[in-house]
């Protein structure tokens, strides 16, 4: 069994929200101009890392299913007069490099993850099996539009950071996993955001051989 404590938890979730309204809730998180070249994800993303002070020394696991692809979206649904200005926010950097670049931090390590009904069980290993006195674990989503049909976009928005040490002391919560003989198991981004955003335990198999048990204090 491998342990980790939950110090810090930051989460968002403002579901249907437009990229506008977000543009307008979280102006005063950024630099000026700059939400104008974020995708929705940077900065709900933006938004729950703004309260945590990042430090050099942190490694950072990022997650994400879908990879913010409503910029993706949107550009090409400008055409056929395609827009320089959407074919530059299609092109972005991940929603977690944009605000690394827009608060000019420095991490140790970043380690991004992708997938669907494993991504949790990736993450947390990573995060969990760290030997950084501090890893930031975060993540979400922004909503789809037209690729929601194909099942190849997220259909609410929501972002978290948690930060997690080895310290006990004053801990929200303790994250533990570890390994059992089930075959079985599979658990969602959207299910584990639920569960940090309303402080649910976790008892469950989340991967083949792979156990999680989340405990609030």
């Amino acid at each position: 069994m491998v342990e980790r404590y939950l110090q810090v938890l930051r989460t968002d979730a403002p579901g249907l929200e437009d990229i506008a309204t977000t543009r307008q809730r979280l102006a005063g998180a950024f630099p000026r101009n700059a939400t104008r070249r974020m995708t929705q994800l940077g900065m709900l993303l933006g938004g729950v890392l703004q309260e945590i002070t990042l430090r050099d020394d942190d490694v950072v696991v990022y997650c994400s299913v879908y990879a913010e692809s409503r910029a993706l979206e949107d550009f090409l649904v400008s055409f056929p007069s395609a827009s320089p200005t959407l074919f530059q926010t299609s092109i972005h950097p991940s929603a977690l490099q944009q605000v690394l670049i827009s608060r000019q931090q420095s991490v140790r390590e970043v380690f991004p993850h992708t997938g669907r009904s494993q991504l949790v069980a990736h993450a947390l290993r990573a995060a969990v099996l760290n030997d950084a006195p501090r890893v930031i674990l975060c993540g979400g989503e922004e909503r789809g539009s037209w690729l929601l049909e194909r099942g190849a976009a997220s259909d609410d928005a929501f972002a978290f950071a948690a930060v997690l040490t080895r310290d006990p002391a004053n801990a929200m919560a303790s994250v533990r996993l570890s390994l059992t003989d089930d075959e079985e198991g599979a658990f969602g981004l959207p299910e584990f955001f639920l569960a940090l955003h309303q402080r649910q335990p976790i008892e469950r198999d989340i991967a083949p051989g792979l156990h999680l048990s989340l405990s609030w204090t």
